[in-house]
């Protein structure tokens, strides 16, 4: 069977065949109503448009590179976080007829990838400022969002959640159930990193109940769930006057690890520990004891990105470079007051 060509399709809609290239586009003025009888027949027809010619027609390679420097070997599988996030932004480029090529990244990276492959842009996940790998990046020249960095150049796209916030929500979701001694399971707490935003909340939060900050009620294990689970047992051997409450896990993984190393101890939870996560990925209101979160909008989040970096390879004008998601709470099992 012969391959079926745009020619086929606008004969058979009755239309023209700029008609159809405004459809498969998404360009030019079209009906809704013909839009829909050129994409049924499309459908009907199993019409797969030529990537190459879109491609020579443009001058772009539909290729967006997702950058996650940083990353602990393991984290990016391990981590429900990342793969929801992912599915975010591939399900946006998709459906502007982008494709993803997915790259992790350390210090001594080149990026001479980005022009090898051709990309027309990057999302870079979690970098900072004066490293190393930012300087390589912005070298490049090319299209570029930053998600989950609190990077201090006005001018550099960027897509974060209110993490501030979601420190303070989680803390005072806490302290309203009458905790006092609240630990942080924060990983590395590097200035102006995700993490350090998420302490600052913490901090504001005991603040304003009257509570002195305890530094070593800040555990800086790794908020995965090896780093959740030791820092579990850890805190198992503490001395009485050194103990705590609850603790508030700065990823939902990280409470998973926590809490499992409470169940392994016969420590109960909440009746015994109270634990709040971050981040309310998918599996986290289905373990057994389903765990009280901050939420971000991972969806909304990731298409965000796709959004910005899409208007800077089109080259349409970008008001506002920072974009700031709001969090809340989700309140389960997890938490009980004393």
């Amino acid at each position: 069977m012969s391959r079926i060509t745009i020619r086929d399709v606008a004969r058979i809609a009755n239309v023209s065949v700029t008609t159809v290239s405004n459809v498969l586009n998404k360009t030019g003025r079209t009906s809704p109503e013909t839009m829909r009888k050129v994409e049924q027949v499309m459908e009907e027809l199993q019409f797969v448009p030529s990537t190459s010619a879109r491609n020579l027609r443009d001058k772009k390679s539909h290729l967006i590179g997702v950058i996650v420097p940083f990353l602990e070997k393991g984290r990016l599988k391990d981590n429900p976080f990342y793969w929801q996030l992912l599915s975010a932004i591939e399900e946006g480029t998709r459906s502007h007829q982008f494709h993803l090529i997915l790259f992790g990244a350390d210090e001594n990276e080149s990026f001479s990838f980005v022009h090898e492959r051709h990309l027309d842009g990057l999302i870079v996940i979690g970098t900072f400022d004066n490293s190393p790998v930012l300087e390589r990046l912005l070298q490049l020249n090319v299209p570029c969002v930053f998600m989950d960095s609190y990077l201090s150049d006005p001018k550099l796209a960027q897509v974060n959640i209110d993490d501030q916030a979601g420190g303070h929500l989680g803390t005072k979701h806490l302290l309203g159930l009458g905790h006092r001694r609240i630990a942080v399971l924060s990983g590395v707490l590097q200035h102006n990193g995700v993490s350090h935003e998420r302490w600052l909340g913490y901090r504001r939060a005991l603040e304003e109940a009257g509570i002195p900050y305890d530094p070593s009620l800040v555990l800086q294990e790794p908020v995965s769930l090896e780093g959740g689970y030791h820092a579990g047992l850890k805190a198992a051997t503490l001395p009485a006057e050194e103990r705590f409450t609850a603790v508030f896990a700065f990823s939902d993984v990280g409470a998973i690890g926590f809490m499992k190393a409470m169940h392994d101890l016969g420590i109960s939870v909440p009746d015994q520990m109270s634990i709040v996560g971050f981040d309310d990925i998918f599996l986290s209101p289905y373990i057994p004891v389903s765990i009280t979160t901050v939420k971000q909008d991972l969806i909304e989040k990731g298409q965000a990105a796709v959004n910005m970096l899409l208007s800077q390879i089109h080259g349409e004008s970008t008001d506002n470079c920072k974009h700031v998601l709001p969090v809340s709470l989700s309140v389960r099992n997890s938490t009980k007051a004393l």
